[in-house]
């Protein structure tokens, strides 16, 4: 028995969740009336695991419902969706009409935005074709002071419905459409409250207008709609404001007029006579044109080719033309520039010999010592400079810490040095320091 129990939980939450899965609405419902299927957040929420695991408690889970034709990944054009906000349900709304008849499913996807979990049901929309269902006078209201899904639901709907009788004096009217204004071009309202989006709500009866709605219709063009109806009793105030400038009234008891020829013998004062162009149209041989449109361009690209061939090639002047036209002192003073050149990058070449002591360093000036060669004689020298830097690097031959006196001594003896370097001493010069 303890293992019956145990078993009968998880049985009851799979039966739950595979039914509020896969279990399909069939709405039955005619071609030409309002239309409206509440999808309830209640209902939708017992599908989700998180739901069944809290024992059925009732949350405000936000929910959001996802619409589409099976299939397809919108709805028919002739159904409309609305949820304002995730705590709020969701409404399919609109009207078919006649090429409608038939089966539609439509899937809806109930997503939970806290868990992000998922549930699915299919609502099967039947239309019927209506049975002596037409209705000759249709008139159009326009609700300022009201959302569409303040509108949708069905009290809102009798209510109006009996408040327009009153005025219309007829049997109770029917629903033929609600639209929201921003569907028909309206802008979206200022965040202020009070301010709403705005509702059309049309009806229909075969009792016709009443008088005093065509007189409002009549007077459209002094109308204001600030101001009160002239002649209708205003029996949807407070809790429907209508704008009565925007009454729009239907008459389809009168019948279609047939398409009436326009009298007259066809000619056109104007511009004379109207020669239409004929239905058949002549065979006409393009070749010709053809061979024009690509020779014509051609032909101008190659003789533009030639004319630049010949400036580009036969009009050079040459090499003897050139020196025809030069000085013979010039041409030598040219020639012996580049044989001295030609000369130097020789000798760069044939720089591994020994190198003249002129080039070599041949003592530090400010320590009188003897410095090696910077670079041994068996490398490679052909980038090095012929004469090198005698002085070492980072040093300051002119110290400026000593006094006057000993900087004037240090430039007589680097001075010295130098001239040393360039004439070597012989043993019969004597040296005189000053």
């Amino acid at each position: 028995m303890a293992l019956d129990r145990v078993w009968i939980y998880p049985s009851a939450v799979f039966l739950t969740t595979i039914c509020s899965i896969f279990a399909d609405q069939n709405v039955n419902h005619k071609a030409g009336i309002f239309f409206v299927h509440v999808l309830k957040r209640d209902y939708f929420q017992k599908g989700f695991h998180s739901f069944q695991e809290a024992q059925g408690i009732i949350t405000s889970t936000p929910i959001t419902f996802n619409t589409n034709l099976q299939g397809c990944p919108d709805r028919p054009g002739w159904l409309r969706f609305i949820q304002r906000t995730a705590y709020h349900d969701g409404i399919l709304y609109g009207t078919p009409t006649m090429r409608d008849v038939g089966q539609k499913i439509i899937e809806v996807t109930a997503v939970n935005r806290k868990t992000f979990e998922t549930t699915r049901e299919n609502v099967i929309i039947n239309v019927e074709e209506p049975e002596d269902l037409k209705f000759s006078y249709h008139a159009e209201f326009y609700v300022k002071n009201r959302n569409v899904e303040e509108v949708l639901p069905l009290e809102m709907q009798q209510y109006f419905q009996a408040r327009v009788a009153r005025t219309w004096g007829s049997d109770p009217l029917t629903m033929i459409n609600i639209t929201s204004a921003l569907d028909r071009g309206g802008r979206v309202p200022l965040p202020i409250q009070g301010r709403k989006e705005g509702v059309y709500v049309q009806v229909a009866s075969n009792a016709p207008f009443p008088s005093c709605l065509e007189e409002e219709v009549l007077h459209d063009e002094q109308c204001s709609d600030q101001l009160e109806p002239t002649s209708c009793e205003d029996t949807l105030s407070p809790l429907f404001i209508i704008d009565w400038c925007r009454i729009l009234l239907i008459d389809k008891s009168k019948p279609d007029l047939p398409d009436v020829d326009v009298p007259g013998d066809g000619i056109l004062t104007d511009s004379g006579e109207y020669d239409p162009p004929s239905d058949f149209l002549e065979n006409r041989d393009y070749y010709l044109d053809y061979v024009v449109t690509i020779t014509v361009p051609l032909a101008i690209g190659l003789l533009l080719s030639l004319i630049l061939a010949y400036i580009m090639c036969c009009r050079r002047e040459g090499l003897e033309k050139r020196n025809a036209k030069t000085s013979d002192i010039q041409l030598v003073h040219h020639h012996s520039i580049q044989d001295d050149i030609n000369e130097l990058r020789n000798l760069a070449k044939s720089r591994d010999a020994l190198r003249p002591l002129s080039t070599l360093p041949m003592f530090n000036a400010r320590t009188g010592e003897r410095a090696p060669p910077r670079l041994p004689f068996n490398s490679d020298t052909s980038r090095v400079p012929l004469i090198l830097d005698q002085q070492e690097q980072h040093c300051d031959p002119y110290p400026r810490t000593r006094p006057p006196a000993q900087q004037a001594q240090n430039v007589n003896n680097v001075s010295m040095a130098r001239l040393m370097t360039a004439n070597p001493p012989t043993q019969n010069m004597m040296i005189f320091h000053f």
